[in-house]
């Protein structure tokens, strides 16, 4: 069994729920954003860190070849970052790597959206019992993020998912889960930013078919997707609740649509069974009774 994506933080607060529009205005006054130059210095900075990170160092000259900045911009941007640590520069091969300051900022990360023991440990329960992918996502803002996996060789998770992904709600169970669980405000919202993307030949990408799905998924309490997110595949996931009963979070398992078939009564039951005792865990600190 591989348990990954998470770090053994201490117990943080419950799963949020989407973030509400503040009911007053007697806020301090947010600072005025950056110039217009200043954008574009932003927007290419992060551009340079995601080229050295995809590919696992690169030269200023590699860098400035694939993103068509002129060179001498890359290298100062560049030597800004490595005084700032975000990137160190390997003399001897002539490249940037990433810096020590952006693993600070990872496990900062992990620490925010810190999974519970209790939570991890039925997470790998679930893993176990269901022999395959198991999963676990929350809201974070207005987005839907997983948050922990567990998968072996034997039962891989679904590419490309991984801590952090936030992507494609509609598309997975998990995703329609909390899409189900949100009011039809902040569902608009969610799928006027993010869209429909066609991932492959089953996926829903027709809205009102999609709300008609998540209509019947707000019925049944659980989400099954076929093929929806990667051909082959099939995932399901069941919604967890709060003590006010709202949908704070959801488990999934992902597995070959194949072997998949003949099982889903046995998974959905497992499934279920995860759920409720992580619900009982948000409502009482206890996952079982």
């Amino acid at each position: 069994m591989k348990i990954t994506d998470a770090l053994p933080l201490s117990q943080p607060s419950s799963p949020r729920t989407l973030a509400q529009p503040p009911l007053t205005s007697n806020v301090t006054a947010l600072p005025a954003p950056p110039a217009p130059g200043g954008v574009a210095s932003i927007q290419k900075t992060l551009a340079i860190l995601e080229i050295v990170a995809e590919r696992g160092g690169a030269t200023a000259k590699e860098v400035s070849a694939s993103l068509g900045y002129p060179l001498p911009t890359v290298y100062r941007l560049m030597q800004t970052l490595v005084q700032s640590d975000y990137l160190v520069h390997i003399r001897r091969e002539r490249k940037f790597e990433l810096g020590y300051k952006l693993h600070q900022l990872g496990v900062s990360l992990h620490r925010q959206i810190g999974v519970p023991t209790e939570v991890r440990t039925e997470i790998a329960r679930l893993h176990r019992s269901a022999r395959a992918a198991a999963y676990f996502a929350v809201y974070r803002g207005a987005d839907v993020v997983v948050t922990y996996i567990v998968d072996s060789p034997a039962a891989p998770r679904l590419t490309p998912l991984s801590f952090g992904f936030h992507e494609a709600a509609h598309a997975t169970a998990f995703g329609k889960i909390m899409l189900s669980g949100m009011s039809g405000e902040q569902r608009d919202q969610y799928l006027d930013a993010h869209g429909l993307l066609r991932l492959t030949p089953a996926t829903i990408t027709e809205r009102g078919e999609l709300e008609r799905q998540l209509e019947s998924i707000s019925r049944s309490h659980v989400a099954w997707e076929h093929e929806e997110f990667v051909p082959g595949m099939t995932c399901a996931a069941v919604g967890v609740r709060n003590s006010a009963g709202l949908l704070v979070g959801s488990v999934a398992i992902s597995a070959r649509a194949a072997t998949i078939a003949t099982r889903e009564r046995d998974l959905e039951r497992m499934l279920r069974g995860t759920a409720a005792g992580l619900s009982r865990y948000f409502r009482s600190g206890s996952v079982r009774r």
